[in-house]
């Protein structure tokens, strides 16, 4: 199984925090987080390689906090801070050294009052 495994996400408030977690199968050289809402296409999120650098979308730096533990191979989104407008599907995508690219099945984060 090289589906990376997704959890975390939920119903938040506008203000709240939620943190997701992927784990991968295996060795990776990147890891990512995409969301996908209503009527719109997937978006990078924020991304990190193996050696810890970092890349976020401009919607999200400041609020939005990625992070990875190679020993266990998996990866977590730190979110604060969430608007109404972070609402959708967030897909959790790793690029395998020994199998390329794979994405996990989505976990749907929605924030409203």
């Amino acid at each position: 199984q090289v589906q990376p495994v997704e959890s975390g996400g939920g119903l938040v408030q506008p203000g709240g925090s939620l943190r997701l977690s992927c784990t991968a199968s295996g060795s990776v050289f990147i890891m990512g987080w995409y969301r996908q809402a209503p009527g719109k296409q997937r978006e990078l999120v924020a991304s990190i390689t193996s050696g810890g650098i970092t890349n976020y979308s401009d919607s999200v730096k400041g609020r939005f906090t990625i992070s990875a533990d190679n020993a266990k191979n998996t990866m977590y989104l730190q979110m604060n801070n969430l608007k109404p407008e972070d609402t959708a599907v967030y897909y959790c995508n790793v690029i395998y050294k020994a199998w390329g690219r794979s994405w996990g099945q989505g976990t749907q984060v929605t924030v409203s009052s």
